[in-house]
């Protein structure tokens, strides 16, 4: 399906040059002389790389079909990462690429939202904050209360984070999923 360029939103994906990406940013530009311009900011799902396409106003733009779907992450093996729809028990398996850095992240039960464009999963998102148990950690250091100290803990999924002195062994924390900060207790 073609669009005209000043059509285009945040967030819809689009064809470009031989390559795919989703939209995430447009610029309406007019010019002192000549027609308007529509410069989008897109990142391609192929190479992950950020770029500015110009397009004339009235020039179309091909809208790529894709679906975000609600899965709930199963578990991992060596074959890939495993996501079930709660609606219809079917299973998606995502390689390690696609999950990329969202892996530090996941346990079983999770919801995530997956992007499907032309029925092939291009990338996962996950909610916010996520909530996760301390596996492992030192003890404080008594008396070390000044400049905000902070510890190393190990949590479920193997991630290391830095928390507060005060957060020991079998606390559940919120962490946030876009950094990996510690947000607080959960």
């Amino acid at each position: 399906m073609a669009i005209v360029a000043t059509k285009l939103n945040r967030g819809q994906c689009i064809r470009y040059e031989g390559d795919m990406g989703v939209v995430l940013n447009i610029e309406h530009r007019t010019p002192g002389k000549g027609n308007a311009l529509i410069a989008a900011t897109i990142r391609s799902f192929n190479s992950g790389k950020t770029k500015t396409i110009r397009f004339a106003s009235g020039e179309k733009v091909d809208i790529v079909e894709t679906d975000r779907k609600s899965l709930e992450f199963s578990y991992s093996d060596p074959s890939g990462y495993h996501f079930m729809d709660l609606e219809t028990y079917e299973t998606t398996t995502l390689e390690d690429d696609i999950v990329a850095g969202s892996k530090d992240f996941l346990k079983e039960g999770m919801p995530v939202e997956v992007l499907f464009i032309e029925g092939t999963a291009v990338s996962i998102s996950l909610p916010g904050t996520v909530e996760l148990e301390v596996t492992e950690s030192s003890e404080g250091i008594k008396g070390d209360t000044a400049n905000n100290p902070t510890k190393a803990v190990k949590l479920e999924t193997g991630i290391t984070v830095q928390v507060p002195l005060f957060v020991k062994q079998g606390d559940v924390l919120k962490i946030n999923s876009s950094d990996g900060s510690y947000v607080g207790r959960a």
